[in-house]
């Protein structure tokens, strides 16, 4: 079994949910043992670096300056959304480059008693642990379910890859990692042009008309290539593909349907687990017509569970989904 810290991070506590329990499915299979960096805090997302630099990279830094002292039999951090895998990347890598910003950041941290000496924890995402340590052979043996019939594209969006700081992946426009995942379990992965292209962050709360257009060209490009859905590797590509399909639908009055569901849940089903042991359903656009492909039925139960983003015609708010409300087990963070 390898052993590694994780990081969390806000979404796959809360919103991303079915991503950490198809993680937490599957993680015994490809003989994973996830430590949970303890007392970690919101990586700051995309926007706070625009606000001021210093105490941006002091927040990350606090993450690493606790994995550093949780450090037990594995130096590597593990991260899942894409986001918190940038920015503690990003944090690590300037603070080794620029002597004046380690300084800076020590001295906020050393505040609340902590102390990062960059380099000393390895930043890696989840994917690329997959790929290179767990292995695409050992992923094969694992399948019992093969995904034979379904057709799906691959999307890693514009953060993973992009500006890759150790060098984690062959290439950085057109990585096939995660094409390589998908067709080990059985999948007809599509040959997708967009898939390193930004799914617009959090422009869905600045301008939603630009946001749509974003989210159009990718959903158009997908079913344009007759993809059944859309599999990714983050949650705020997920959150957005998904949650804002319907309004984006509305905007340009069209009706595409396109489920976005994420890597691990789809590597739980070859697995051999049940839809429902993934999260499978509670997604805002319905995967069961095209899971029904692989004779994959997703309990009518999970499906009713997530409660659809509803607004006001006179709302004048920025739209915002409705996530499902998910019972948090004591114990759990």
């Amino acid at each position: 079994m390898s052993k590694y810290l994780f990081y969390p991070g806000c979404s796959m506590t809360r919103s991303a949910r079915p991503y950490l329990d198809s993680l937490n499915a599957i993680r015994e299979d490809i003989d994973m043992v996830l430590e949970e960096v303890k007392d970690w805090n919101c990586c700051g997302a995309t926007e706070y670096a625009s606000v001021h630099r210093i105490p941006a990279h002091a927040l990350v830094g606090r993450n690493l300056a606790l994995a550093q002292k949780q450090v037990n039999g594995t130096d590597t951090v593990v991260a899942g959304c894409s986001a918190c895998y940038l920015n503690l990347a990003k944090t690590d890598y300037y603070m080794r480059q620029d002597a004046s910003l380690n300084t800076q950041v020590n001295d906020a941290l050393a505040a609340g008693g902590l102390h990062y000496d960059p380099g000393s924890v390895q930043v890696r995402h989840l994917l690329d642990i997959v790929v290179h340590d767990v292995g695409l052979e050992a992923i094969k043996r694992k399948v019992v379910k093969p995904l034979k019939g379904l057709r799906v594209a691959p999307y890693y969006g514009c953060m993973v890859n992009r500006p890759d700081f150790n060098h984690r992946f062959q290439n950085e426009e057109y990585p096939l990692s995660l094409d390589r995942v998908l067709k080990a379990l059985g999948a007809e992965v599509i040959n997708f042009p967009l898939k390193t292209h930004c799914c617009g962050g959090h422009m869905t709360q600045i301008s939603p008309p630009v946001a749509y257009e974003i989210i159009r060209r990718l959903i158009d490009a997908a079913s344009q290539y007759k993809a059944d859905m859309l599999v990714t590797i983050c949650p705020m590509c997920q959150l957005n593909l998904d949650a804002y399909q319907g309004d984006m639908n509305k905007h340009f009055h069209t009706t595409y349907h396109m489920p976005v569901v994420y890597f691990t849940q789809l590597m739980g089903l070859a697995f051999g687990y049940e839809a429902a042991e993934l999260g499978l359903g509670k997604e805002f656009v319905d995967t069961r017509a095209a899971l029904a492909k692989i004779g994959v039925e997703v309990p009518e139960e999970e499906v009713k569970k997530k409660r659809p983003s509803r607004r006001r015609k006179d709302d004048p708010s920025l739209p915002m989904p409705i996530m499902p409300e998910i019972k948090i087990e004591e114990g759990e963070s």
